[in-house]
């Protein structure tokens, strides 16, 4: 079983008013964060999943229950309290890139201590970390303390995905993620994320700094034009991304993560030394299903992530 830990919230999309008055707005909701996202694209992919999280026990987090509870991920390490669901409004561009502005402070998926830090068994396969629960407080030293204590012990797996809107200090971002990478073995990282977080740094001199800590594998996601790999063993090499009827890029970054878990698990691979021994063919093979499912949830408005069967 794998342990996504982070935030659950609601995505909200604004859709068109049929009669055309500024004064109306129509909302589409739909449950997401990108760490439920990761755990709910692992169940549709076949790999056994659990989040660890706070989730509210209002209307928005009953209902965020009910969708982990029909999608089979595991619920036993989730935490509730009586504060407000996070809501996420989602405008998107032209080029199907979403802009978020959150509704977050005090709501219920920040508040996890150190105090809720779960025992975990050897069921606990790894551990999937990242967004903006990373830097947001209690949870983010509270994510930060999980991760150094089980380092070494599973496999660890993060991606910054970078949200500015809930935690605007991008010094605050650099030295979390600078800690944590010191403690992953798999690193998924958007070419947007090093941007916002290296300005001034190229990819490349970025991510082979990464790769001097206990990190084997970085992969690096540039949308429309595919992804890159970097491996402490092999090197790095692309592959293109596959052509698809654009709807939004919602949820693509949480699906090619997830997909990556998921070939790991499939080869049973998932773990500190499998990671160690990957051949650059089967490194290849795993970017190459990640990019595939990706592209898949791209064709879809919203978070709408792929099934195993879809990708064979």
């Amino acid at each position: 079983m794998y342990l996504v830990c982070g935030e659950a919230l609601f995505d909200f999309f604004s859709e068109e008013d049929p009669s055309g008055q500024a004064s109306k707005i129509n909302y589409k909701a739909i449950a997401g964060g990108s760490p439920f996202n990761v755990a709910v694209g692992l169940r549709r992919l076949g790999i056994d999943a659990a989040l660890f999280g706070g989730v509210s026990t209002d209307f928005l987090g009953r209902r965020l229950l009910q969708v982990l509870r029909d999608e089979g991920v595991n619920a036993q390490f989730l935490v509730e309290f009586a504060a407000p669901t996070t809501l996420a409004m989602v405008a998107v561009g032209a080029d199907g890139s979403p802009q978020y502005s959150f509704r977050g402070e005090g709501c219920a998926d920040r508040q996890l201590t150190r105090a809720h830090l779960p025992t975990l068994g050897d069921e606990v396969r790894g551990l999937h970390v990242g967004s903006f629960s990373l830097v947001v407080q209690p949870i983010g030293d509270t994510l930060l303390a999980l991760v150094q204590r089980e380092s070494g012990k599973r496999l660890i797996s993060l991606d910054p995905n970078v949200r500015l809107n809930p935690q605007p200090d991008i010094q605050l971002w650099r030295d979390r993620v600078a800690e944590l990478v010191k403690h992953a073995d798999l690193i998924k990282v958007s070419d947007e994320d090093l941007h916002l977080l290296y300005p001034d740094q190229s990819p490349e001199s970025v991510l082979e700094g990464w790769l001097q800590h206990r990190c084997q594998l970085v992969f690096l996601t540039r949308g429309g034009d595919g992804a890159s790999v970097f491996s402490r063993q092999h090197g790095h090499w692309s592959q293109p991304a596959v052509k698809v009827v654009m709807a939004d890029t919602v949820g693509a970054g949480d699906t090619f993560q997830a997909a990556l878990i998921a070939w790991l698990t499939e080869q049973q691979l998932d773990s500190v030394e499998g990671l160690q021994h990957l051949t650059r063919e089967q490194i290849d093979a795993m970017l190459g299903f990640a990019i595939r499912a990706a592209a898949l949830t791209c064709g879809k408005t919203g978070p709408d992530l792929p099934y195993r069967q879809q990708l064979e």
